[in-house]
């Protein structure tokens, strides 16, 4: 690795570690937000699902102005605006600034995730950016490892604000490295596609709307049905836009290829899966077992630390035996260990009796990970390798607010927070939900393409034959 690659790696590393950190101390915090704040299941969901829906909803455009203005600009830009609303949700007064001050910090998110992809893809050649992502994943999974425990820690000994507070040093940070290791790059648009950012952001914003509420308002009102509708409609017409626009923000080409086609769903599936389980794990903890913040987040220690450990090794095996294992193992995995949770979880099962399924499906969630990003930006060709990962990880955090919203649903329907036993029945029957999700995104990733031989160089005296197009898969 060289010292260029070096810089960038970790500072793009360290820009997901700050969303990774406040996405995890915020989980742990969320039974001392709700009591704290005296809010609602819905409104604290909205905590939750408020940062992932302008994640989801800007990520494409995020990648798009990147692309236009200057990937290391937009990419110093969103740090900047993160931190900012960072520092916003900790001078919070209720539960309604703190919701729209998340609403802003993915504002921020979604111009940093994808291009702190996009910086490490585009300065790693295809034979390493497996290892490179795996990583980057790793380094996320510091943050991962410490985040329930720094949340236990400072919503029960100091108070859940602080969680917020510990991005303004580390923002300020970043965005100066960021400034003097970064060099500018653009993407191979020179326009912004205006008309594409208004279809995708409206119709995403449309979709997320309706997975949001439908918790609230009913799967089958007005509100839900209509929301849903227009933005199925907007993004069908982004589709079309994009096939005769000149210069597409998401060329529709990508989805031709069958590694683009098939690990974005599966990687939909596997933050679906996630997310759901991330929302009332630590709060079963709490409100069933009985421990605080600390002890909580001390429990979870051991569910974290696999991205730190399975990560750079799935990362670095996946650039020799390919994607399609790890994706169809890891969702396996994760099948596995959340349906035995499903399965055994009630009011006097012990921590020890949940431990093994837990490490189970978090080190296959982790393994998963690396190898479908992985298989996403190299689908593509390299000055492509912006819009490929905004697309992946606006689908991504679909699958977030999808997961999150869907075992809100189930848990709502089965169980409540009236007791440790209510609790405890809606927790099962949402542990079954995310089992059903990973198992259906095992089964999408069997769709992906096996290995993709390494390209032999013609013989010197070979003329005329056709270049291997890494992008192209069978």
């Amino acid at each position: 690795m060289t010292s260029k690659q070096a810089w960038v790696l970790g500072i793009a590393s360290s820009a997901s570690f700050m969303m990774a950190l406040d996405s995890l101390v915020v989980t742990t915090a969320l039974s001392t937000i709700r009591q704290d704040l005296r809010t609602s299941l819905e409104s604290l969901e909205w905590t939750v699902n408020a940062y992932n829906l302008t994640f989801a909803v800007l990520l494409l455009t995020g990648a798009a102005l990147g692309d236009r203005f200057g990937r290391r600009r937009m990419f110093v830009s969103g740090l900047a605006v993160f931190t900012i609303a960072s520092v916003a949700c900790a001078l919070s007064p209720n539960i309604g600034i703190l919701i729209a001050s998340r609403a802003l910090q993915g504002t921020g998110a979604a111009m940093v995730l994808p291009l702190s992809l996009t910086l490490i893809s585009a300065l790693f050649p295809p034979q390493t950016r497996g290892k490179a992502m795996g990583l980057y994943l790793g380094i996320t999974g510091l943050a991962t490892f410490s985040g329930p425990f720094l949340g236990g820690v400072i919503a029960e000994g100091l108070a859940w604000q602080w969680i917020f507070w510990l991005n303004l040093p580390l923002g300020l940070i970043v965005i100066t490295l960021a400034a003097r290791h970064v060099d500018e790059g653009f993407g191979p648009n020179n326009r912004l596609d205006q008309g594409g950012v208004v279809l995708v952001t409206l119709g995403a914003f449309g979709i997320v709307w309706a997975l949001v509420r439908g918790n609230a308002a009913g799967w089958g009102s007005a509100e839900v049905l209509t929301a849903l509708l227009l933005g199925v409609a907007l993004l069908i017409a982004f589709a079309v836009w994009e096939q005769h626009t000149k210069a597409p923000m998401l060329p529709m080409r990508f989805f031709r290829l069958r590694a683009f086609a098939t690990a974005n769903p599966a990687n939909f599936l596997v933050f679906a899966s996630l997310y759901g389980t991330m929302f009332f794990l630590a709060q079963y903890f709490q409100t069933v077992r009985g421990e605080g913040p600390f002890g909580a987040g001390l429990r979870l220690m051991p569910w974290t630390a696999t991205l730190m450990v399975c990560a750079p090794i799935a990362g670095r095996l996946a650039d020799r035996v390919g994607e399609r294992r790890f994706v169809v193992g890891g969702l396996l995995l994760q099948t596995i260990g959340m349906g035995w949770i499903a399965m055994v979880s009630d009011a006097d099962t012990g921590y020890l009796e949940l431990l093994p399924s837990l490490v189970i499906g978090s080190a296959g969630v982790t393994m998963a990970m690396p190898a479908a990003q992985k298989a996403v930006v190299g689908a593509v060709r390299p000055q492509e390798i912006g819009q490929a990962s905004g697309a992946f990880m606006m689908l991504r955090m679909f699958g977030g607010v999808f997961g999150t919203s869907v075992t809100v649903a189930v848990f709502a329907s089965a169980g409540g927070y009236a007791s440790a036993e209510e609790f405890s029945e809606g927790f099962s029957a949402g542990m079954g939900a995310v089992t059903a999700l990973a198992f259906i995104g095992m089964l999408v990733a069997l769709g992906m393409p096996g290995k993709r031989p390494r390209p032999v160089a013609a013989p010197p005296q070979a003329t005329g034959a056709a270049p291997q197009n890494e992008g192209v898969s069978s």
